[in-house]
């Protein structure tokens, strides 16, 4: 039976991950913005067979209310196995471009308020020596696109952070998992003109995920195919990819 903390709870992703766990008869601590839905999530879990799920609403921006979250998950699970960090908008570009009150605000949702929720989770798991830290960021961050740069230098400097937090913590017993989807059918992508064959499901990105985590995968692109086209698009030449619409 594994403790498990998600914030971010509310997210498609998040809830197709929970729900794996939950078959297991995971005990939980979900965390997120809307209480309403949070409760709706948590009687979900419990009918599918978590031994427990427990509610903490936190805005991941109010960067002062963190510690109590932290306190509470400590207080509930007393030892913490998984820590699954899910939260993120997909910001509108041309509104990040034309008002930079807007993208700084999305920088520090995308990153900033990760990045200090992280700084946290990271020591509380380091004081246990064991433990994973699974974060979703994105394909995006892999290479500056004009399309959704604000968003992409905001994973990017995810990326970077967990990549020197892996490093840091593996001395200490604890895996830190970075977590890459590209296209995937959720709330947040509704309504976007998304290539259909590279759309992935919630549920298939959360198996990904939840065995990830099992093998201590250090970067997962999910679904497989994304390694290789993120691949293509960070070696195509400056001087073409200044020139395309992507």
């Amino acid at each position: 039976m594994k403790n498990i903390v998600i914030v971010g709870a509310t997210s498609a992703i998040a809830i197709a991950c929970a729900r794996v766990w939950a078959a297991k008869g995971a005990r939980v601590v979900l965390v997120a913005r809307n209480g309403e839905r949070l409760a709706q999530i948590s009687a979900d879990l419990t009918a599918r067979g978590a031994q427990l799920a427990a509610c903490h609403q936190l805005d991941i921006d109010d960067l002062d209310a963190h510690t109590a979250m932290l306190d509470r998950a400590v207080a509930e699970l007393r030892s913490i196995d998984v820590v699954l960090v899910a939260p993120g908008t997909l910001p509108d570009q041309s509104a990040c471009e034309a008002d930079a009150s807007v993208a700084v605000r999305e920088f520090n949702t995308n990153a900033t308020s990760l990045i200090a929720l992280l700084t946290p989770l990271a020591n509380v798991l380091e004081g246990q020596r064991h433990g994973a830290l699974a974060v979703i960021s994105s394909v995006a961050g892999d290479r500056g696109r004009p399309s959704n740069y604000l968003y992409g230098s905001a994973k990017a400097a995810l990326s970077t952070f967990l990549e020197g937090l892996r490093a840091r913590l593996f001395k200490k017993g604890v895996h830190v998992l970075t977590i890459k989807p590209g296209f995937v059918a959720t709330p947040m992508t509704a309504g976007l003109p998304l290539p259909g064959p590279l759309v992935a499901t919630p549920d298939k990105v959360a198996g990904d995920i939840v065995r990830a985590i099992d093998r201590r995968k250090n970067v997962l692109y999910t679904p497989w195919f994304w390694r290789g086209i993120m691949a293509i698009i960070r070696n195509v030449p400056q001087f073409l990819f200044k020139r395309a619409s992507l």
